[in-house]
């Protein structure tokens, strides 16, 4: 387990990153859902040993990772957002290369980088250099780099961003795979990415953790506020100023609108529908302005 007590970041100019920051993280998927400027990223910094907190502590097997971030360190697989690669270097090169700073070696390496290399379907295109990729394919090379030591705490920072659809299904069906036995903590804007394999997910907002629970429990908390209304094309803006939208869909001459509302709703030709988590984050995000 990874419990993370009263963490606080304050950048130089001090702004407050994060803000007294609690939550205990099991072995699983843990969705990390926010707007931009939540915090996710400083977090998952903070849990990588790359950057230090202004104060609390972060405890990995009984050990606070803040004082001895080693501890972590060689169990620890990281994908950042802002995730770089050496241009000349085929893929194959650059996980030797990424391996080798990890400390990793031995007979086994060589099969290690092909099982990574055909689990992100790079094999056909491992000898190209990593220059000549498109950002997909960067990405999934960013995935097998952050794989190769087998962690047992995984980190990925917006790991679908650039992914194509089919290439998200693989890296969901490969990490619902690791979920087993790895603490596994994914920061995504896609809210499927989150939906279709997190445990558990938490919500971020202002520095602050505003809830974490099941996604059937965070779900819970929107049901019997989320609506569907068919309106005039003419009428939605002024609808817009009114409730919170959160998806429209053009049909002929109207538009239906999925929106927010309290149960005891004022529109008599809007129906209740079933909530989601996307309409759970915007609820409990606009909820807590």
């Amino acid at each position: 387990m990874l419990s993370i007590n009263q963490l606080n970041k304050y950048y130089h100019s001090q702004k407050l990153a994060l803000s007294n920051y609690s939550i205990d993280i099991h072995k699983g998927v843990l969705g990390l859902l926010g707007p931009n400027g939540a915090g996710k990223s400083t977090l998952m910094k903070i849990i990588a040993t790359i950057s230090q907190p202004s104060s609390g502590s972060l405890i990995f097997d009984g050990i606070d990772i803040v004082k001895n971030p080693n501890a972590i360190r060689k169990v620890l697989g990281y994908l950042p957002q802002d995730f770089g690669v050496y241009p000349n270097l085929n893929a194959y090169e650059f996980l030797a290369y990424i391996a080798a700073m990890k400390g990793l070696g031995g007979t086994g390496l060589k099969r290690r980088i092909e099982l990574l290399l055909d689990g992100v379907n790079l094999t056909a295109d491992a000898k190209r250099p990593i220059g000549s990729y498109s950002g997909g394919m960067k990405q999934r090379v960013g995935i097998a780099q952050a794989l190769l030591n087998d962690p047992k705490v995984l980190i990925l920072d917006e790991p679908t961003v650039g992914l194509d659809p089919e290439e998200r299904m693989r890296f969901r069906q490969l990490i619902s795979d690791l979920a087993q036995d790895c603490i596994i903590i994914l920061s995504s804007h896609i809210v499927s990415d989150i939906d279709t394999i997190a445990d558990e997910v938490a919500i971020m907002q202002e520095g602050k953790l505003i809830a974490h629970a099941s996604q059937y429990e965070i779900i819970k908390q929107a049901e019997g506020k989320i609506y569907e209304v068919l309106l005039a094309h003419d009428a939605l803006k002024q609808f817009k100023n009114q409730y919170k939208v959160i998806d429209t869909a053009r049909q002929l001459n109207q538009v239906k609108v999925r929106y927010i509302d309290q149960p005891n709703h004022t529109i008599d030709s809007a129906v209740p529908v079933i909530a989601t988590l996307e309409d759970a984050y915007l609820f409990l995000t606009q909820n807590n302005v």
